[in-house]
């Protein structure tokens, strides 16, 4: 019988070329997500601005040009309110793009080869007139949800005019919000009574879902669409609705009313998400939970290197260190890496890059950002 030759193979050569191969599997899944999404437009409020609201003002002087803001990343101030990048800057680092400029002014900022941010401080999803003549409230400013939808076509009819503005929407990634969150604080912290913002809830979610149903018309493919923070444990709420009644708290000193409405405000945006998912099969529409990515800071501080995540680094020596508004004769408690709040309002950069990985990565997105293409 002939013998059959059969080589030797060297476990740990086969072994290592396994590894190799597994690895590059995995860089090339990376790199083609992270080159996917062309560019990035955003809509929103003080949260993700890069600058518009700065730009708006012109030449009037305001504590957000001065330091400390920008302090930790930029080293100057950039129109961001926090000391260094915010959400939208890690999800363009993430998917290999330019930090997404302000659209405002935009003739200065050509053709936007990454994207542009739409962003503006004190931005509303309804309109100021919603509030005027329906409940009495006086919102500051007027940008609102649609004023920003407004500047966004007027950008693509100058840069991808007809049939090339589906093509471009096709290629981007749209972060609609977080948006929704000033119409509620500027009800709950005038201090009107708060069960009346309940009525608020489905006239913010209708604005947003057809929002983002106008841009699925104008082509785009791809949009994230985050829900609302925990606010109550935002410093700001915690200071103004401070009671001695423990059962108004929750297990993290947060309180739990405002958790509670946040949480009715994300469940109401994920079903009429859920509704458009399935009016609209060939789009990819992405729920961001930013209440539960936050919630991780509040639940595991020391895990992100922060002591107490209900302190303010910027501000002053009252509850929660509130008391002041943050500018440049503002304390500054310590490194802005060792907080949460930047000002009682807004997130440190810190936060918001924890936020965003839990984005990116998951679990607080399904598919998680980074593989949604």
């Amino acid at each position: 019988m002939a013998s059959v030759y059969q080589p030797v193979v060297d476990r740990s050569i086969s072994s290592c070329i396994f590894v190799v191969v597994v690895v590059l599997l995995l860089i090339a899944r990376i790199g083609s997500c992270a080159s996917c999404y062309k560019r990035i437009f955003s809509f929103g409020d003080s949260i993700i601005d890069t600058g518009n609201f700065v730009q708006s003002i012109g030449h009037t002087p305001s504590p957000i040009k001065e330091r400390p803001y920008g302090m930790t990343f930029f080293h100057h101030p950039t129109g961001r309110i926090c000391d260094g990048r915010v959400l939208i800057d890690f999800y363009a680092e993430a998917f290999g793009l330019p930090l997404i400029p302000p659209n405002l002014p935009g003739e200065n900022w050509g053709p936007f080869p990454g994207g542009a941010n739409f962003a503006v401080y004190g931005a509303t999803a309804l309109p100021a007139d919603y509030f005027r003549y329906k409940w009495n409230l006086n919102v500051p400013g007027s940008t609102c949800l649609s004023t920003q939808i407004g500047w966004f076509k007027e950008m693509l009819q100058r840069l991808a005019p007809g049939d090339a503005a589906k093509t471009v929407l096709s290629e981007s990634l749209i972060a609609l919000g977080e948006i929704g969150g000033n119409d509620y604080n500027y009800w709950f912290l005038s201090v009107h009574p708060r069960d009346v913002a309940y009525q608020f809830i489905p006239d913010v979610v209708s604005v947003i879902i057809n929002t983002a149903q106008e841009l699925i018309n104008l082509g785009a493919k791809t949009i994230m669409i985050p829900g609302n923070f925990p606010i109550g444990c935002v410093p700001a709420y915690l200071k103004a609705f401070q009671t001695n009644n423990p059962a108004d708290y929750d297990e993290f000193r947060c309180l739990k009313w405002f958790n509670d409405f946040s949480m009715r405000h994300n469940q109401a945006l994920s079903n009429e998400i859920n509704r458009l998912r399935a009016q609209n099969p060939g789009v990819k529409l992405i729920y961001a939970d930013y209440f539960g990515a936050a919630m991780e800071i509040f639940k595991n501080p020391h895990k992100f290197g922060i002591d107490d995540p209900l302190l303010v680094v910027c501000g002053g020596d009252g509850p929660y260190h509130t008391g002041r508004p943050c500018d440049k004769d503002a304390i500054l408690w310590g490194n802005p890496a060792n907080f949460a709040s930047w000002d009682g309002i807004h997130m440190t950069e810190k936060t918001y890059n924890a936020i965003a990985d839990g984005v990116l990565r998951g679990p607080f997105t399904n598919p998680p950002l980074l593989y949604s293409c």
